[in-house]
């Protein structure tokens, strides 16, 4: 996705944007978007902590206007920190609102608060952590703005991350109960124009402070920011919710002591950032000049040259793509259903498994395939490119001691090697890999393959079967499938929890065509908070529900979900 970056604050946040995913999935915030949060307690201890965060904001900003240089820096400094002792003030009017009421004397600080104010003041009095005072090295009351822009990259993201996560509370309420939300204050004040313009008026002093700073002081800059988003992430998932039981993370729900919990997960476009048939072409292409002029190897396989390759791997795609477009048409050209309706959608997937059994015997049988050595393959799937975040949750989830998981990859992908060799470099060997094959000839492929998974449907059989497995060895299961294209419309409805990543637009005209739902994952797991805190038993609160997909925008979600913070 494209993104206008702007600033450098712009930038920070979007390169460590992840980590407000993190603090969005976390118990507090789904049950604070659900209205289902205890009030007496957890969000009364909540605000609580704001008194000690505000009144910290407050000192920071009077010690950065004391770094500051420019009149002008020191009027926009003096002007945050006015609008921070204004909603200090306000903080006992907001408290009163809610009918709470806290003790004259200090309010206790938490474990989590104390880390981020003693952090932020620290920063503010130029002590950094790694370096040395950075006052003691200050020479000119110039090099003092630095101290002011350290500050600042302390403090932006916290307003920053409010601002982003109310606003995707605000945005998934529906507004026939917006009136009757217990949090709607909450909700509406950090959601609004006025606090985004504290936030922007952040992200604006903090590029300004930074204009002249050297490349040494910006790597200290981009530490301080991530470190204070770090701080206060760590700060949200540390609120207590005493006994109540949240849906949210998926690991911690279910006692997994006594279940597997099964990832199956597609590879081309979900895992990576680039479809595996056209690494595949490219290796061919690449290498074909080197075969050519190896005549001496009796054992190389005859091969075309590498603009022949091109040419006629152009034409396959093309065509391939041509076809595929026209025979999603020809299916939504059907009447549309009103409700999901099984049955219908398999017919119309037997329609796109034609298809591409006769796309794959057209790569068989122009030969772009023969030739490829299997080491060139295994350094191409080392060097690929995964989608942010995947890598390190797979990670995550196999390093897990608290977790029996099972992680199986199905994919269409031709090349088995490709796949293992992908995962291989991150440490994660144990995944299990089902796909179709390329044939060698000492190490040589032929141009042929073994096909194993061509369908939707053959897709959906190895998902089953993998299942019985399990159920053989005596296993109860928990499945999340993870996938994005047309071929995994199937196994993701099967699954107990069906994820779409990416967003591929012919899975979506399909689905919508015979009644699947695609809900965003947080808003889903929001209703089911909403669900769990109406059931007298929670024992079965993941019950799948018929036709509905959760769609994710990047594998940080999935992470945050699953495994939590």
């Amino acid at each position: 996705m494209a993104i206008d970056e702007g600033g450098l604050a712009r930038r920070l946040w979007f390169k460590f944007r992840d980590d407000s995913v993190f603090s969005l999935y976390t118990p507090f915030f789904v049950g604070l978007a659900s209205a289902t949060l205890h009030s007496e307690t957890t969000f009364r201890h909540f605000i609580s902590q704001d008194l000690h965060f505000l009144k910290a904001f407050v000192l920071a900003y009077e010690l950065a206007e004391d770094c500051a240089d420019d009149e002008d820096d020191k009027n926009g400094l003096r002007d945050l920190r006015k609008r921070a002792v204004g909603r200090l003030q306000m903080h006992d009017t907001f408290v009163r609102e809610w009918g709470f009421e806290f003790p004259n004397e200090d309010i206790s600080k938490d474990i989590a608060t104390t880390k981020y104010t003693d952090f932020l003041l620290a920063t503010a009095s130029g002590k950094i952590e790694g370096e040395r005072s950075v006052l003691d090295k200050i020479a000119t009351p110039f090099e003092k703005t630095k101290v002011a822009a350290y500050t600042l990259a302390a403090l932006a993201p916290c307003m920053r991350l409010y601002a982003f996560i109310s606003t995707e509370i605000q945005g998934i309420i529906n507004p026939d109960q917006d009136s009757t939300h217990i949090y709607k204050s909450w909700i509406e004040n950090y959601s609004s124009q006025v606090f985004e313009e504290i936030a922007l008026q952040n992200e604006d002093m903090l590029d300004k402070l930074s204009v002249s700073l050297t490349g040494e002081e910006l790597e200290i800059i981009e530490k301080l920011y991530h470190q204070a988003m770090k701080l206060q992430v760590d700060f949200i998932a540390a609120q207590p919710i005493s006994d109540q039981q949240s849906v949210v993370p998926l690991s911690r729900v279910h006692d997994f002591s006594k279940r597997h919990l099964m990832i199956l997960c597609d590879f081309d476009l979900a895992c990576t950032a680039f479809d595996s048939a056209a690494i595949l072409a490219e290796i061919a292409i690449i290498t074909a000049p080197k075969a050519d002029m190896d005549g001496s190897d009796q054992t190389q396989l005859a091969r075309m040259p590498s603009a022949d390759l091109r040419s006629t791997w152009d034409v396959l795609s093309t065509q391939y793509t041509e076809q595929f477009e026209q025979c999603v048409e020809s299916i939504v050209a059907s009447e549309r259903v009103e409700e999901f309706n099984y049955e219908p959608l398999c017919s119309a997937l037997e329609q796109l498994a034609e298809f591409e059994r006769k796309a794959n015997e057209r790569v068989v049988q122009s030969g772009v395939l023969k030739g490829l050595n299997v080491e060139d393959i295994k350094r191409a799937g080392q060097s690929l490119i995964l989608q942010d975040g995947c890598r390190s949750f797979f990670q995550k989830i196999v390093k897990n001691e608290n977790l029996k998981t099972d992680v199986h990859v199905l994919s269409y992908c031709w090349c088995n090697d490709l796949i293992v060799s992908a995962f291989s470099s991150g440490d994660l060997n144990v995944l299990n890999v089902h796909s179709n094959e390329l044939v060698y000839q000492e190490s040589v492929t032929t141009g042929e393959i073994v096909k194993k998974m061509e369908s939707p449907m053959e897709k959906l059989q190895v998902f089953n079967d993998v299942l019985i497995d399990c159920r053989s060895e005596g296993n109860k299961h928990l499945t999340v499938y993870i996938g994005g294209s047309v071929g995994d419309m199937l196994c993701l409805l099967e699954a107990d929890i069906g994820i779409v990543v990416g967003s591929s637009s012919s899975l979506r005209r399909l689905g919508d065509h015979f009644g699947v739902s695609f809900v965003p994952l947080f808003s889903g797991l929001v209703n089911r908070q909403r669900e769990l805190a109406d059931q007298d038993c929670a024992s079965n609160w993941w019950k799948p529900l018929s036709g509905v997909l959760y769609t994710v925008s990047s594998w940080a979600e999935i992470q945050a979900f699953i495994l939590g913070t």
